[in-house]
């Protein structure tokens, strides 16, 4: 097995990790502490407030880290245009003292790179960092794209009102008890700066944020309790796989997946999870699960699988896949189509199987395509073999849209002739319900008659969609055993065994290692699946297609099949690859061009 209380059956042949060993968790396994981290506070004095047409007069900036000044930056800036009476009167910058300063092209490199590789810090960051982006423009510099933190939207967070007036750098400098009074000097008021932020750092401390990733990700939106239950993540691996959130009883909430489980469960602790009913799941949850696996594939299959087992309340795809809609053609003398939720084991007696669908008006809609193309009845009442001398035929025999063979007025092997063209649009050739049904839309929309042609538009997409699932998912799900390979990222092979459709084992093989006995072990330890009863894999679709994608994704080598896996020419996805992109983009023009 591959780590983890494995509740589904499935073999993996990856080493586990390590379990029942204590591990003292430290800040660095929980992002860059802090304490550790470089800030630059930048504070700017301007001739106006649009970057596009002001200049900067003056950069202040001090250097921090751990609570201790490192360095200090001031300059004057000749900004190339006079300064404003105003601006001379509040700043106490005149003409005649930027003068003789250098130009942005000159101060801005210097600035740059004693603010390198350090976080920058402003009071209202969008007014500074906006100025040194243009600064950046108008000098011909790239602008380094450093992470940016304002201690405005900060303080709004953890300052109250009945402790500060306004979100002013003077009202937190006062609030703070800066030793620097901002006077709208750069220097002065970068000073003042420094400590609002020592000061704000100390109360998200007491909130428990001890890392640069929880800082800029911080806002009051996420309740104390939320972020108390930080713990719940200290002892999860940092590696791909499942994770389970349970409540008190031990009944699963939620079931994810991730390629790095701790640092995705640590999310829902932050401001980097919005959705709300997560919020009222981790305030049930207790402990954390996880499952630690060998493979992204195998992390996505087991997801599916747990969340079928468990059915937990929080997961919003379906917990109920058993009940997704198919489309039947049944076993009666003349056969109809039905939109059934129950799979029979009665394809041998003449029965045929399209889908799952993703929901019952799709498949609908697809019945209502097929009988736009074949003049197959529409009635749901049971035929006899032989019809009764007086039944009458309905409106849609008047109609010419079906035979009649209710009154006998089309035979049964005539009537049986309808049924095999329907079988082969359900398993190979869906060219017929394409053609007529793009006549009908083509017809609309040269009439603009464009919400009847939008209509018959859905109906065909629907069919092709629901069919095209179909197509792709039988072959494989007939192959008694499937071997597949494909490079790893850190070297080896990700090997890949399915039997009907279902994944039954997964391996790595370590890199420069031969591959082919760790393929006769994970062919011999794989999961024994029997061949499907119905017509449908012998796992959920969507496990299915899950693998299905895997087995179409660039690199991946055949090694063992055992049957015949492919897919028909004049299949549903030759047209859906083409026609699924016009349905999506044709908004009110719902006609298919040609080509």
């Amino acid at each position: 097995m591959s780590g983890g209380t494995h509740t589904v059956p499935f073999v993996s042949t990856t080493t586990p990790p390590a379990t029942g060993v204590a591990i003292q968790t430290t800040l660095e396994d929980l992002g860059t502490p802090l304490r550790d981290v470089t800030f630059v506070v930048v504070d700017l004095e301007t001739t106006g407030g649009s970057p596009d047409s002001c200049g900067i007069t003056e950069i202040g900036a001090v250097k921090v880290r751990g609570g201790e000044v490192l360095a200090e930056f001031q300059t004057l800036v000749n900004p190339g245009q006079a300064v404003p009476a105003f601006i001379a009167v509040l700043t106490g910058i005149s003409d005649a003292m930027v003068a003789t300063a250098p130009k942005i092209e000159s101060a801005l490199p210097a600035f740059l790179e004693f603010a390198r590789g350090a976080v920058l810090v402003a009071h209202n960051a969008g007014f500074d960092i906006g100025f040194l982006r243009a600064a950046c423009v108008q000098a011909g510099v790239a602008w380094p794209g450093h992470q940016v933190l304002d201690t405005v939207r900060l303080a709004r967070h953890v300052v109250g009102i009945d402790e500060a007036p306004n979100r002013k750098l003077s009202s937190l400098a006062r609030l703070f008890g800066s030793t620097t009074t901002p006077n709208h000097r750069a220097l002065d008021d970068a000073r003042a700066t420094v400590d609002v932020l020592h000061g704000l750092l100390a109360r998200v401390g007491n909130l428990g944020i001890t890392s640069l990733e929880e800082l800029t990700s911080f806002t009051s939106r996420v309740s104390p309790e939320q972020r108390r239950k930080r713990h719940l993540a200290d002892p999860l691996p940092h590696a791909p796989g499942v994770y389970l959130f349970k409540d008190a009883r031990g009944e699963v909430l939620y079931v994810g997946k991730s390629r790095d489980i701790r640092s995705r469960v640590r999310n829902y602790f932050t401001a980097s999870e919005t959705r709300s009913r997560m919020a009222h799941m981790v305030a049930l949850a207790t402990t954390v699960q996880p499952i630690v696996c060998g493979t992204p594939l195998e992390a996505e299959v087991r997801e599916l699988r747990l969340i079928a087992e468990h059915k937990p309340r929080f997961n919003r795809r379906s917990r109920h896949p058993e009940r997704a809609p198919w489309l039947k053609l049944t076993v009666e003398p003349f056969p109809r189509l039905s939109v059934v939720r129950q799979v029979r084991d009665d394809v041998g007696q003449g029965a045929a199987y399209l889908g799952p669908f993703d929901s019952v008006q799709s498949a609908e809609q697809a019945v209502a395509a097929l009988h736009e193309a074949f003049r197959i009845r529409q009635c749901t009442r049971r035929i006899p073999a032989r019809p009764a001398a007086d039944a009458g035929a309905c409106a849609l025999a008047e109609m010419d849209r079906c035979g009649a063979p209710c009154t006998g007025a089309q035979s049964r092997d005539e009537y049986a002739t309808i049924v095999a063209d329907v079988r082969e649009a359900f398993s190979s050739d869906a060219s017929g319900v394409v053609e007529a049904v793009l006549r009908r839309v083509n017809r609309h929309s040269a009439e603009q008659r464009f919400e009847d042609a939008a209509t018959h538009r859905d109906r065909l997409l629907a069919f092709l969609r629901g069919a095209s699932r179909s197509q792709r998912l039988a072959p494989l799900a007939r192959c008694s055993e499937l071997v597949a390979a494909r490079r790893a990222d850190g070297g080896g092979w990700e090997v890949v065994l399915v039997r009907y459709g279902r994944l039954a084992g997964t391996t790595v093989t370590p890199p420069g290692a031969d591959p082919a006995p760790y393929i006769s072990a994970l062919r011999s330890s794989g999961e024994v699946v029997p061949a499907p009863s119905g017509p449908g894999p012998a796992a959920h679709p969507e496990e299915t297609e899950k693998v299905l994608r895997w087995l179409e994704s660039p690199g991946v080598r055949l090694v063992e099949v055992e049957g015949s896996w492919h897919c028909p020419v004049n299949g549903a996805a030759k047209a859906r690859h083409r026609l699924d992109p016009a349905g999506a983009s044709c908004g009110s023009v719902p006609g298919f061009a040609d080509g």
